[in-house]
């Protein structure tokens, strides 16, 4: 028996102390109607990893059973983002329309049992006859005859009736307390064409009739879902219960993920697609993981992430600097380091010979000497941040400035001499004089410089383009908006900014997409898989001056 860890574990422990299961069959069942998103992967992470944990399988079914916004492209993405994850299926791999038969024949032993009924109710008359919590719904057509049920609903599937005609509702219990109780629609009819079953059907099971007949068929006995299920769990097991499935899984639910500045919702993340708010799905700006991976962010650090913030049973909102941390973390083991300057200003060093080159070592990885060094080049014409010079600094400024001195990473000592400023007195070029005795050592008299700054040499760099991140959304819980405003209101129009003729060291122009690098002093970063540019992963916990 494993240990258990959360109440998710503490349940199985007792099927299997009992003797209800010998193997963790859990699954993961997506909908392929979009990209999937950091929600989906603390899913992916319970199903898949419980089932690891225990050494059982888990099944990747698409839940196909609603074709109005499904797609292949979805499917294909939905595979390629779990596998990036570092989770398989095997041959287990199934998709909700393989099912319809059966969930066809299942819907018609309901009528036989006389547990379903063909209802002509319209959406408005639906709603009107629901009931509340003193008085149960209502529905005409409960009694109508077995026969006649039957008749209509082979009629329904022959597409004899338009839209909307007719639904087929479970019969059980109009006067429950719990809403989904009441004589729940299990099949509507949808004259559309499904991404893979094309026009041969025209009504379509609902989720919560078919995905507990799908688990059962599959030999599902563990079936995990979001908190939004518990209220659909007497439904699941009423279905397991009235037909003749050869399963009785059982479900569990655990809170989903909600993040700070962040939407999980993606009929709202289509939207931003589909009017263009966003550079597509995979915009590095976007919550989905095909988003995050363009972005740079590593599937451990994500795994790591939803390991943290663990199985709980109450929804709560997690604060998204938890997430930037778990990737800070693993970048800062696994990333190689490199000079990049964000805002070059030339520097002039007066006294190095021009056309001479000196050359310094550095690390590849200042805690990871098996990385080794790499060599780089010292001219005559250099670049520096602009954050690293000011003409009029304020108090413990230990940057370039006049009458000061500061160290230039892995070389020479410089001293400020004087600088050229443009029409609008923006400083353009800078004039030091270096101590070109003092390399990579101390001063022979022993002077001590505070400050460090990093640079680059003008003919031994090169010209890029680099694309910096801001949460998406300027609320920070976006599901409690303000009243009058919509999500659209709060997006951020500072959530990207794109910084033209930065610089950085020549190897990085052979980059390949998705290589990561920590760029010294400034954050984390990866060559985009997109464009001739680097976008910011995350930035330094703290990007203090040395």
């Amino acid at each position: 028996m494993i240990e258990a860890t959360n109440f998710i574990e503490e349940a199985i422990n007792e099927e299997l102390a009992e003797g209800k299961i010998e193997t963790v069959h859990t699954r993961f069942p997506p909908e392929p109607n979009g990209y999937l998103h950091i929600g989906h992967c603390k899913a992916i992470a319970i199903n898949f990893g419980t089932a690891r944990k225990y050494g059982g399988v888990c099944n990747l079914r698409m839940d196909d059973t609603n074709p109005t916004k499904e797609d292949t492209e979805y499917v294909d993405a939905i595979r390629e983002d779990i596998r990036w994850l570092g989770f398989d299926w095997g041959d287990r791999f199934f998709y909700g329309s393989d099912y319809f038969e059966k969930d066809y024949e299942f819907a018609v032993e309901l009528i036989r049992k006389g547990l379903a009924y063909v209802c002509e109710l319209t959406p408005d008359q639906f709603r009107e006859y629901r009931g509340d919590l003193t008085h149960p719904a209502v529905s005409p057509y409960r009694d109508r005859p077995v026969e006649e049920n039957l008749d209509l609903f082979a009629r329904m599937r022959a597409g004899e009736f338009p839209e909307g005609k007719y639904t087929l509702r479970a019969k059980i219990d109009l006067a429950s307390g719990n809403f989904w109780m009441r004589d729940p629609v299990i099949y509507r009819i949808k004259h559309v064409e499904h991404h893979r079953q094309g026009n041969r059907w025209c009504i379509y099971p609902t989720y919560d009739f078919a995905h507990p007949i799908q688990d059962a068929l599959e030999g599902v006995n563990i079936s995990l879902c979001s908190l939004e299920f518990e209220i659909h769990r007497p439904l699941y097991d009423w279905v397991i219960e009235h037909v003749s499935v050869p399963a009785r899984p059982r479900q569990i639910e655990f809170a989903r993920l909600n993040l700070t500045y962040t939407v999980m919702s993606k009929r709202y993340l289509r939207a931003l697609v589909e009017e263009g708010r966003v550079d597509g799905w995979d915009d590095p700006r976007m919550p989905t993981l095909c988003g995050m991976r363009r972005r740079g962010y590593p599937p451990e650090a994500i795994l790591d992430f939803c390991q943290r913030i663990g199985v709980a049973k109450s929804d709560s909102l997690v604060d998204i600097s938890l997430l930037e941390h778990c990737v800070r973390e693993q970048l800062n083991r696994t990333a190689l380091r490199r000079v990049a300057v964000l805002h070059p200003i030339r520097v002039v060093v007066e006294n190095f010979p021009e056309g001479e080159t000196a050359w310094f070592e550095l690390p590849n990885h200042p805690q990871d000497e098996s990385a080794g060094k790499r060599r780089v080049a010292f001219t005559r014409e250099l670049y520096i941040d602009a954050e690293d010079f000011s003409l009029d600094p304020p108090s413990k400024f230990f940057r370039l400035k006049p009458g000061g001195e500061v160290r230039l990473m892995g070389a020479y000592l410089v001293r400020y001499v004087g600088c050229q400023t443009d029409e609008e007195g923006n400083v353009t070029e800078v004039t030091v004089h270096a101590d070109l005795e003092t390399g990579c050592g101390m001063p022979a008299d022993g002077r001590k410089v505070k400050g460090t700054i990093h640079w680059l040499s003008a003919s031994e760099s090169v010209e890029t383009d680099v694309y910096l991140f801001d949460h998406l959304y300027t609320l920070e819980n976006t599901g409690d908006l303000p009243e009058g405003m919509t999500l659209n209101d709060c997006l951020n129009p500072q959530s990207q900014t794109v910084l033209k003729g930065c610089r950085v060291e020549r190897s990085l122009a052979e980059a390949a997409p998705g290589e990561q690098y920590q760029f010294v002093r400034t954050g984390y970063f990866t060559k985009d898989s997109k464009r001739d540019a680097f976008l910011q992963i995350v930035e330094l916990k703290d990007k203090k001056p040395f």
